[in-house]
């Protein structure tokens, strides 16, 4: 009787349709509706905070330079994953990522807790010649990162740019994006303002030279963050629990 009927179907174009078209609403309102209550479905985790003006600056350089192509910022929850690269990655940790950078391929390694285990010197000249400390690499040199002066004109417009998409900037964030920018790469600045705003926050030359503000500097400094706001000892001692 199956049989029977499949092959009605499949000789009958309208029914044919109207079948695939209901699986395909089924399938998409599945995938679909829980987006709706994102909010409610995304653990809250203490820690987790916007970015500086100066680390969006660097995210918004390695989404430009298409680093998620070669470079994933999820690690999942599998025992040689964990490993590697560390605890596997929380949901909260990407709530004010637009867009998220988990990314499908691995070229190179996994970069969701790089921050904080090379030093600033070392992201510096990778960036410039990637096969000077990494040998076998393959990753293209990003040398002119160091050349180029980041631009600081707009960076308020990016930051309500991503309050609109629902990243909680407050308008003291907002108003002092230009100040708080060039206050985190300059270890001379008050910074107390600055602190306040943005908890856990690196404030220091990132590409050893003080005398400019680069390119270089906002993305190492958005690699030094990466991993490095959730305090995952109490989630690691749960996990061993289980």
């Amino acid at each position: 009787m199956s049989v029977i009927n499949h092959g009605k179907i499949e000789r009958n174009v309208t029914l044919l349709l109207v079948l695939s078209l209901l699986v395909v609403s089924i399938g998409g309102i599945v995938e679909i509706a829980p987006l709706f209550w994102m909010q409610n479905t995304i653990e809250k985790v203490e820690g987790v905070r916007p970015y500086t003006p100066l680390e969006l600056m660097g995210r918004n350089i390695y989404v430009r330079e298409g680093c998620y192509g070669c470079h994933s910022q999820m690690i999942r929850p599998f025992r040689d994953e964990v490993e590697r690269y560390g605890h596997y990655s929380l949901a909260a940790e990407s709530m004010y990522d637009h867009p998220f950078q988990w990314g499908s391929k691995r070229t190179g390694p996994d970069l969701a807790r790089v921050g904080g285990r090379y030093s600033d010197e070392w992201h510096v000249q990778h960036m410039k010649d990637p096969r000077a400390v990494v040998p076998e690499s393959i990753m293209p040199p990003y040398a002119f990162l160091a050349d180029r002066d980041l631009d600081l004109r707009r960076i308020a417009e990016h930051l309500k740019a991503n309050r609109t998409v629902g990243v909680p900037y407050t308008p003291a964030q907002i108003d002092n994006a230009a100040a708080d920018l060039a206050a985190q790469a300059d270890p001379e600045a008050d910074v107390d303002g600055f602190r306040q705003r943005y908890a856990k926050a690196q404030v220091r030359d990132f590409d050893g030279d003080p005398q400019r503000l680069t390119e270089m500097d906002a993305m190492v400094a958005y690699l030094q963050m990466l991993g490095t706001l959730v305090d995952l000892d109490g989630y690691v001692a749960a996990d061993n629990e289980r």
